[in-house]
């Protein structure tokens, strides 16, 4: 992808591996700033895998990987948290043994004043369960409030781009509903967004931009409104009518 216009995040020419299996093909994509850019795709077709190169937990073989404009491929998850991305990971991946506030605090990072939005009284005051629950175990919270501290988590880190990996998955609809409303408030408040979601409704419903992988490889990238009602690409791509 021909860096022409400032990015958020960008994937340029991605190729990344798991031993001798070849996951990520050329991978090239573009988040904007202040959007929200679904990736969608089949199972197994490798979106997890980009969360992951981003992320710093795999690296890339071959290709580059920039935030706004920086390049981030190949360093360590740590040092790529502190310049600016969170992830929400799938399954939450929550500390069950520390309280909700413990869970919070320790993913706290402080970023200079015109950047730093997000500490405990807002994330209590976006998420009012997790402040009545603030001293009980995360292990004990239901799946919702879970997926709930797992967003809360991130936003510790005073993100500049989030990373969301399936985060309706195994949830109820009301549940899923105020998982949406909370993206949605996110987005309206300039924060960019990678959704990976298999909840066609809830990514399309969201989404500003879409990227679709197939077997490891972008085959599509456009507006959402192009995919919304495209029932050859959706079906084509994502199996679904």
């Amino acid at each position: 992808m021909a860096s022409d216009r400032n990015w958020a995040l960008e994937l340029s020419a991605v190729d990344a591996l798991y031993g001798d299996s070849h996951v990520l093909h050329q991978v090239s994509v573009g988040l904007a700033p202040g959007r929200l850019l679904a990736l969608l795709g089949r199972n197994g077709a490798g979106k997890t895998t980009c969360l992951n190169a981003i992320c710093g937990l795999l690296a890339p073989r071959r290709g580059g990987i920039m935030l706004f404009g920086a390049p981030i491929a190949r360093l360590a998850p740590e040092r790529i948290s502190r310049l600016g991305v969170a992830l929400v990971p799938q399954g939450r991946r929550i500390f069950p043994s520390l309280t909700v506030r413990e869970n919070l605090v320790v993913a706290r990072q402080i970023r200079p004043a015109a950047e730093s939005r997000w500490d405990l009284a807002r994330v209590f005051e976006a998420f009012p369960r997790l402040g009545e629950r603030q001293r009980q175990p995360a292990g004990s919270l239901s799946g919702g409030e879970q997926q709930m501290l797992a967003i809360g988590r991130a936003l510790m880190s005073n993100p500049r781009v989030l990373l969301l990996d399936e985060p309706s998955e195994g949830l109820a609809p009301l549940i899923v509903a105020e998982v949406r409303d909370t993206v949605a408030r996110l987005k309206s408040e300039g924060l960019s967004i990678l959704l990976v979601e298999q909840n066609l409704k809830l990514a399309l419903g969201l989404a500003d931009d879409v990227a679709i992988l197939n077997t490891g490889r972008i085959v599509f990238t456009g507006p959402a409104e192009s995919v919304r009602g495209n029932d050859a690409l959706i079906t084509q791509h994502l199996g679904v009518a």
